[in-house]
């Protein structure tokens, strides 16, 4: 059993304090902290939103009530950086790895995903080398800018040893380290996530 950890007052975190002041200004952004640096998102479409509800269905289906969106994930990589994945799937006693300001420890992680928006530079390159170095086992990018589903395992120092690209037409298969076989359709999930044109 694992003792939940006491967070801190957030006066003495500068950082996590000014994050929080921008969500409290800000609803329905999302403010993380990486390398020491504010990311402040905008607010998802509802394409986003369907890609994302459509990528997590399988999860629910299989009995990983798990599977939840927009909680923080607490990164090794600076005294205050934390993120926030658009989805994680997280062992079931994910509530006793609480490390401060709603955030968790990364050893509880089994799975986070990212669907891209207009910031998508920041989940193909930088969120990597910050999933990598938390020792994410497996980090999956819907990449709406280029049609691709990334698949991301195997992580090593900053970098994943394993980076499989797929496109529309494709059937992935989920490593089993999640926790049960999930397969997901490519070009569906792809389509869900395209705004709709005019």
């Amino acid at each position: 059993m694992s003792a939940a950890a006491v967070e801190r007052p957030h006066g003495d975190r500068p950082q996590i304090a000014e994050a929080n002041l921008i969500m409290e200004s800000l609803p329905g952004r999302r403010v993380e902290i990486i390398g020491g640096q504010l990311l402040v998102s905008q607010v998802p479409d509802g394409p986003h939103s369907e890609a994302l509800m459509l990528f997590a269905a399988p999860f629910l289906q299989v009995g990983l009530v798990r599977a939840l969106p927009g909680i923080g994930l607490w990164l090794p990589s600076g005294p205050e950086d934390y993120v926030i994945p658009d989805l994680s799937v997280v062992d079931d006693d994910y509530r006793d790895h609480l490390v401060e300001n709603s955030c968790y420890d990364p050893a509880c992680f089994r799975l986070v995903m990212e669907v891209t928006s207009s910031n998508w530079k920041t989940d193909l390159r930088t969120k990597v080398g910050c999933y990598a170095k938390a020792k994410i086992p497996v980090y999956v990018i819907i990449d709406r800018q280029h049609q691709r589903l990334h698949v991301l395992t195997d992580p090593a120092g900053d970098e994943y040893a394993s980076h499989r690209v797929h496109a529309p037409g494709e059937i992935v298969t989920l490593p089993d380290s999640i926790g049960a076989k999930v397969s997901l359709d490519v070009e569906q999930i792809l389509k869900a996530g395209q705004p709709r044109t005019s």
